[in-house]
């Protein structure tokens, strides 16, 4: 009888260190050391030619080239500006400000590099409808990209905003 207590107390033993052990591994191993996920950042590569549902072939910012030869889809609307507007004021006034003049008028861009003014008529003639769109949807060389929170068609919005804000720009503000 003797033995069998022990060999029950050894038993308890081994399961309640076994248990310590489970609890120290996971206490040591917590989420601190998984892969970090940044938000505008893909985490894993696109396979090639993959095209989103929907959508068209995002064309990646080393071939920005490329992407400003795109012509713009979205007829520059009133009602096109307006939800440009809508999204620029969600996702560009805090680098850009809310007069897309760049600078250290938004929030974020007092910590950073300064944006470039949106509104200079001299960068809205260099720049083509197809690059703006690119470099929202892909980012730039300091700018995040935004492919994952707004839409492509979202994006041609913003662009038309942009094309607002400079005088005579996107077709004179979409004169009804």
């Amino acid at each position: 009888m003797k033995y069998v207590f022990i060999f029950v107390l050894l038993c308890v033993a081994g399961a309640a260190g076994l248990m310590g052990a489970i609890i120290g591994y996971r206490w040591l191993n917590d989420m601190r050391q998984t892969v970090k996920i940044v938000p505008g950042e893909r985490g894993f590569a696109m396979p090639a030619g993959v095209v989103p549902r929907g959508g068209s072939a995002i064309i990646p910012k080393e071939q920005r080239d490329l992407a400003a030869k795109e012509p713009n889809p979205v007829k520059a609307t009133p009602e096109s500006i307006a939800l440009g507007r809508e999204r620029f004021t969600t996702f560009c006034v805090p680098c850009h400000g809310p007069e897309a003049k760049g600078g250290v008028t938004g929030l974020v861009a007092t910590k950073f590099i300064p944006p470039p003014d949106l509104t200079n008529s001299d960068l809205q003639r260099q720049r083509t409808d197809g690059y703006w769109h690119s470099y929202i949807v892909v980012g730039g060389a300091v700018m995040p990209a935004y492919g994952e929170a707004v839409s492509s068609q979202e994006a041609w919005h913003i662009v038309n905003y942009l094309r607002s804000l400079v005088p005579g720009g996107a077709r004179a503000a979409a004169k009804p």
